[in-house]
């Protein structure tokens, strides 16, 4: 091997792959599920849709939707390679303001789903309408 790619071996990347960087900092199981969330419009870099081999750096600030929740996120580490959670969690940090948009909706939707099954088991005729709802949409 000669020394110039023992050097870009050993160095820090100063640039990463998006869906890279996406399965490094944990944030997706598999690079194909990345892939995916980016093709798919749940990633999006300063509001404009990337692609999943766009080169990211320190210092980029990416929104994430996963499920109900969506965070904003600052870009302060990069890495190609899986690490454990703790060494992932390195590499970036989410707004405060993001996290606490994430904790209040989680706390409505929980409340929201309490109130549902207030009636802890429907009569007769409840169940009958629903049933009929249910029918109708299938």
């Amino acid at each position: 091997m000669s020394d110039k790619q023992q050097d870009n071996n050993t160095s820090a990347p100063g640039k990463v792959r998006l869906d890279k960087w996406l399965w490094a900092a944990r944030l997706f199981k598999t690079r194909a599920l990345a892939k995916e969330a980016v093709e798919g419009g749940k990633i999006s870099i300063d509001g404009h849709k990337p692609k999943p081999g766009k080169e990211i750096a320190t210092g980029t600030v990416l929104s994430v939707r996963q499920g109900w929740d969506e965070k904003t996120l600052l870009v302060i580490g990069l890495s190609e390679q899986r690490r454990s959670a703790p060494e992932a969690q390195l590499l970036y940090t989410e707004s405060d303001e993001s996290r606490e948009k994430r904790e209040t909706l989680a706390e409505q939707r929980k409340f929201q789903a309490a109130g549902q099954f207030a009636n802890e088991k429907p009569d007769k005729k409840e169940r009958r309408q629903r049933q009929a709802m249910k029918a109708r949409y299938e």
